[in-house]
């Protein structure tokens, strides 16, 4: 850029005007830093080539003015000169133009006015004609729509695309994946020839960057360190899957969608996480108007009922308070056993589920979003530990508790003998972003929003037809139709940003810090209302 500007500077100097070729600017270049020009400059060419596409809008409106018959020409204020303007236009899918005005080979500019006097000149003599009338659209005011209108043109501005999604895109993102991330989104969402809903820019503005790069990590840990089968969790591995088998396609093999929740793995491990199903099941359910009944319901404990009622002179409406939760707790402690046999057909449901998907397995990775990573740690217990299945399981997650949480700490031991790994942040690794997140806030649930499948999530396991298993689900998520709507936009971005990136290795890899800087934008304190609004979307299946 020093260098063009340097070049445009010598040649007013030498002929009185500042429009100069690519060639003129690699001249100075090679002087004053020993590039070879012939080659560095060939391969900027060929990066034109490369990356330019035709904007889908306009190539819609140079379509309808062919089909009206309209001679089309083209201006412009470059230092590529016509013959490799018109090569670039031919690459992007346009026909051949009825005409082709370059500032650095006629040496006249939009930017000074002068071009558009030379333009008049020339179609007049090219068409035989007195009077032509012409309409000039540009994206620069200054240059294609006031100097055009000063030289006797109709004009019509075509804002730019970048320069109408600038105020809202972020800027906190390292230089090339920040540039490639804002081309993507700006020409998608602002070129004018479709108009998104809510929910489809939210998966593809925030969730696209997050999803691409979160996969690219996936497949980088898969790769180094001999996994085997990628289990991605439900619900927040529905679209996470669809993603990582359209960018890696050869691993289709190794993928599997796995039901799990968080109920299920309370229920199943209860024999060893006991303070986890307690807190679960109690604790978290305290004074928020739950009745006993409800209580014994979710636990699927119904039976012990009537024995509760009698034991603790509870009546079976009587809600969980911070004054009788020991009492009732106390009563499940002295019926563990009874408690744990509940359980049994469970656990055997989920082994020949299992079974299936990890026989012959030795090591495989649980993907979440997080955030404790409970998830993946469960289900490595659950596997090794009480079906004795002896497949290794290493929790993949988005993020980690933050500072914010009750207990920050609680994955650290994880973290750091490598039974989890964090995608965007942790402790140790981009410490600004743990300070960040905040689930008092919303932030959990605003990121789980753009993976949740649209079914329910998993009550649990159990017996089926012919000695099989049967997941059973809760019912669908409210406004089915919205999740959909959200995961449609983050594919899309998926399919953009693998069209781009598949053009050079250099812009692949989407760091955590990069991931997580859109959604900063969003989880600002202006977005507030649309972000409740939105989380309305989730507002099912509370016990």
């Amino acid at each position: 850029m020093e260098m063009e500007w340097k070049a445009r500077e010598r040649k007013y100097k030498q002929e009185g005007n500042y429009e100069v070729t690519l060639e003129e600017i690699y001249t100075l270049l090679a002087e004053e830093t020993g590039i070879d020009k012939e080659s560095a400059m060939k391969r900027e060419v060929e990066l034109e080539y490369e990356f330019c596409f035709a904007n889908p809008y306009m190539f819609r409106v140079v379509s309808e003015l062919r089909r009206l018959g309209k001679r089309i020409i083209i201006t412009s204020d470059m230092y590529l000169n016509t013959e490799q303007i018109r090569t670039l236009l031919g690459r992007c899918g346009y026909d051949e133009f009825d005409g082709c005005y370059v500032s650095c080979d006629i040496g006249k500019s939009k930017s000074k006015g002068d071009l558009y006097d030379e333009v008049k000149k020339s179609e007049k003599k090219a068409v035989k004609k007195r009077e032509l009338t012409f309409v000039h659209i540009g994206d620069n005011y200054i240059a294609d729509v006031e100097n055009s209108k000063n030289h006797g043109f109709s004009s019509i501005h075509y804002v730019n695309v970048n320069a109408a999604g600038e105020q809202y895109r972020a800027e906190d993102m390292s230089e090339i994946t920040g540039s490639v991330y804002r081309g993507i989104v700006n020409v998608h969402i602002h070129n004018g020839l479709n108009e998104y809903s809510r929910e489809y820019e939210y998966g593809f503005i925030y969730g696209g960057l997050f999803v691409t790069g979160y996969c690219q990590f996936i497949h980088e840990y898969v790769n180094t360190h001999g996994i085997q089968k990628i289990l991605f969790l439900a619900r927040d591995g529905y679209v996470l899957k669809k993603a990582y088998e359209l960018l890696y396609p050869e691993e289709a093999e190794i993928c599997e969608y796995v039901y799990w929740s968080r109920l299920a793995a309370a229920k199943m491990t209860a024999g060893y996480f006991k303070y986890d199903y307690f807190r679960r099941f109690l604790h978290h359910k305290v004074n928020q108007g739950y009745s006993l009944k409800k209580i014994l319901s979710s636990m699927e404990l119904e039976d012990m009922l009537e024995e509760l009622r009698r034991r603790t002179g509870y009546t079976q409406n009587a809600e969980l308070t911070d004054r009788n939760v020991e009492k009732v707790k106390q009563f499940f402690m002295m019926r563990w056993k009874r408690v744990l046999d509940h359980y049994e057909e469970q656990l055997e449901a989920g082994r020949k589920y299992f079974g299936d998907i990890l026989d012959g397995c030795g090591k495989a990775v649980a993907v979440d979003i997080g955030w404790a990573g409970s998830g993946a740690i469960a289900l490595d217990h659950t596997v090794n530990r009480i079906w004795k299945m002896d497949t290794e399981i290493i929790g993949v997650i988005a993020g980690t508790n933050t500072c914010h949480n009750a207990e920050p700490d609680a994955s650290e031991t994880f973290l750091q003998t490598g039974k989890l790994v964090s995608y965007m942040y942790s402790q140790r690794e981009n410490r600004d972003l743990w300070k960040f997140h905040d689930p008092g806030k919303g932030h959990n649930l605003y990121w789980e929003l753009l993976l949740g499948a649209p079914h329910g999530s998993l009550k649990g396991f159990y017996p089926g037809e012919e000695g099989k298993c049967e997941c059973v689900l809760k019912e669908e998520r409210a406004e089915k139709g919205k999740v959909m709507e959200i995961q449609r936009g983050i594919m899309a971005f998926v399919r953009e940003y693998e069209k781009v990136s598949s053009k050079s290795r250099l812009i692949r890899a989407v760091s955590g810090r990069d991931a997580y800087a859109a959604m900063m934008m969003v989880e600002g304190e202006v977005n507030d209302k649309f972000l409740r609004e939105l989380g309305k979307i989730d507002r099912i299946n509370v016990e």
